[in-house]
């Protein structure tokens, strides 16, 4: 990792900067966590609209560090979530030995460095993924949104991008696109019901509208599906365990009739 001291934290950039104002908050949230200076550092200089940067890559083994050494749950559940969003957003999943848009970063610090970044932050990642067990243990007693986003972050870990970016951006609503006629259907829970149903429009600015459908799945047969849908049972997540048979399984297109395989239109989104 990056020591404290090293001139490389200037040169790796942020979604506002410079990140060298980064280890100073990665040592404070190491001698002491806490939670508002760790909200700073995510939201000012690792993670912007599903996107991070170079000085990303090398905060994390840090973080990392701290989740696996803390005895708080609430801390190691904190910083899962965090580094599982993060790992989430990364768009260079089988780049080696770094990503290549850090072209001009290794012009000035050299490739060795940027390798090293890269690797440790791999290294971390895969550490980190293997307290998932303890981490939905404590996010059990949780409700619904927390455990939601544990089960962003594990998805992520287990290198499943998509599935994690799916759940990070649709929670009860669900938009799908029609592969033949191209629209958009609007996937809603029905709570009398205990159903999804699927409109032509966005229902919350066309009331009233038809609703059609969804046919659910009997049994999941895709592997992402089995093992989502063994883990939403083991954190007893209801909302996913409602909706999951749905998004797994068909609706008929609203616009042109054509059947639209639910799973396959949302993971395309990503």
């Amino acid at each position: 990792m990056l020591t404290w001291t090293s001139d490389i934290w200037g040169k790796l950039m942020g979604p506002y900067g410079s990140g060298e104002n980064v280890p100073v908050l990665l040592q404070q949230l190491t001698q002491k966590y806490d939670q508002e200076i760790a909200d700073e550092l995510f939201e000012e200089y690792l993670f912007h609209q599903n996107t991070i940067y170079t000085v990303t890559y090398a905060a994390v083994p840090y973080l990392v560090q701290i989740a696996c050494s803390t005895q708080n749950p609430e801390v190691r559940h904190n910083l899962f979530i965090t580094c599982g969003v993060i790992e989430a957003s990364r768009n260079d999943h089988k780049t080696e030995p770094f990503p290549s848009g850090w072209t001009a970063l290794a012009e000035q610090v050299g490739a060795s460095i940027c390798e090293e970044i890269y690797s440790e932050y791999i290294k971390a990642i895969s550490e980190i993924a293997l307290l998932w067990e303890e981490v939905f243990a404590y996010a059990h007693t949780l409700d619904d949104s927390e455990k939601h986003y544990v089960l962003v972050a594990d998805a992520a870990y287990r290198g499943s991008h998509q599935v994690a970016n799916m759940l990070m951006t649709f929670v009860d609503e669900y938009i799908v696109a029609c592969p033949l006629c191209k629209q958009e259907s609007y996937l809603w829970p029905n709570d009398k019901h205990r159903c999804i149903e699927a409109f032509a429009q966005d229902p919350i600015f066309e009331e009233g509208q038809k609703a059609y459908p969804v046919i659910p799945i009997a049994k999941f047969l895709d592997v992402e599906q089995v093992i989502l849908s063994e883990r939403v049972i083991m954190i007893d997540e209801k909302r996913l365990a409602r909706d999951l048979p749905y998004l797994a399984g068909e609706v008929n297109c609203p616009s042109c009739g054509m059947d639209i395989q639910i799973w396959r239109a949302l993971l395309e989104h990503f």
